[in-house]
């Protein structure tokens, strides 16, 4: 790809920045919340590409300095130093221009959303749900290490512990963007604690990561909701049974059910409830986006089938594999235990070169 076509590129980024700079200034915009909102939202998504291009461009005026130096100038002491700066600024290009393509690529606008996250047991019985207990650890473990909020909204324990299933809201800088990998089906392989024989046995969880809808996403009519109020169970102390502080909310319309308990009040539990409800509706819509890059994209199963097998977590080897890119690392424990940034890291390159194979700018 040519430097003028990336220049160009960024010029139009540049003038587009200007502009939205400008709208967020203006009366009538001010006055409309939700245009307001979009626009901010804009401004901060551009502003690491046109700082990025501000320095790609000082770069390349500095490399025809030091060109026209070594052009012009005579003396050799000055000559080798202006040799020096080509090379280190020659070297350096090549791995703005690689950034700027992927900044260049449009961005999914669900990815700067927050999430919510499911978990469910699969096959393997009681050993299935002690599994989805250890993929929530390991969610919540990464969660606080990035600085993430993550709250429980529904929960069913399973028998002999870990979860049958398991549903978080996840806030936090970009969340959705990050934990969409993680949506498929999540294989174990080890040995059950109620194995008496030594076997391993194989076992599965399913992970769904939704980007969460903010209230200018969709219009949830109020006239289509049907609230029922009910006594919470589990823990929440003597509260518990005794007050109507659960909510179940189902939208007549589609169907969908949602319900929230975690909170000894009831307002807000249906503040949480409606949240995810709206998530849900949006995410019928945005399901069909998904699916229309599916074939495109192996690096997201959350862009087709949820119920492909993703991930291998293989105890007796210690290993960890994703079959989306082919990737094993030899350091189960220290996974499970939070650290899947170099997972996520090598799922988001590959889905960068995918996208830039797609894209005019590759």
């Amino acid at each position: 790809m040519s430097k003028n076509f990336i220049l160009d590129k960024l010029e139009g980024v540049k003038m587009r920045f200007e502009e939205v700079g400008r709208l967020l200034t203006a009366p009538d915009v001010m006055n409309d919340m939700k245009k307001y909102i979009q626009l901010n939202k804009e401004y901060k998504d551009l502003d690491p590409v046109v700082k990025a291009y501000f320095e790609y461009k000082n770069t390349l005026s500095n490399i025809d300095t030091a060109k026209a130096m070594l052009a012009a100038e005579k003396d050799d002491e000055l000559r080798e130093m202006a040799k020096a700066e080509l090379d280190d600024l020659s070297g350096r290009i090549d791995e703005m221009e690689e950034n700027l393509k992927i900044l260049l690529l449009p961005a999914d606008p669900q990815d700067g959303k927050n999430a919510i996250l499911e978990i469910r047991a699969g096959t393997g019985g009681d050993e299935a749900s002690i599994f989805a207990g250890d993929l929530f650890r390991m969610y919540t473990k990464f969660c606080e290490q990035k600085g993430w909020k993550i709250e429980i909204t529904t929960l069913t324990e399973g028998t002999a512990g870990g979860y049958k299933e398991i549903i978080a809201n996840v806030k936090g800088d970009g969340v959705y963007g990050i934990l969409k990998y993680e949506s498929g089906v999540h294989r174990v392989q080890r040995v059950p604690q109620t194995e008496t024989q030594g076997r391993v046995h194989t076992s599965a969880a399913t992970v769904v990561v939704l980007p969460e809808a903010e209230e200018f996403d969709i219009d949830v009519k109020q006239e289509d909701i049907r609230i029922d109020r009910f006594c919470s169970s589990g823990p929440g102390g003597q509260s518990v049974n005794t007050t109507y502080s659960a909510v179940r909310l189902t939208h007549v319309p589609t169907g969908v059910v949602v319900s929230c308990q975690d909170q000894k009040s009831q307002l807000k539990n249906l503040e949480k409830a409606m949240t995810e409800l709206r998530t849900r509706l949006y995410n019928i819509e945005y399901q069909k986006y998904l699916d229309g890059i599916a074939s495109q994209r192996k690096t997201m199963v959350s862009t087709g089938d949820r119920s492909a097998k993703i991930r291998t977590y293989n105890y007796p080897q210690g290993r960890v594999t994703d079959h989306r890119i082919n990737l094993t690392l030899y350091n189960l424990p220290n996974i499970i235990d939070g650290n899947i940034h170099e997972i996520i890291h090598q799922l988001q390159m590959a889905e960068n070169a995918e996208r830039l194979r797609e894209s005019a700018i590759g």
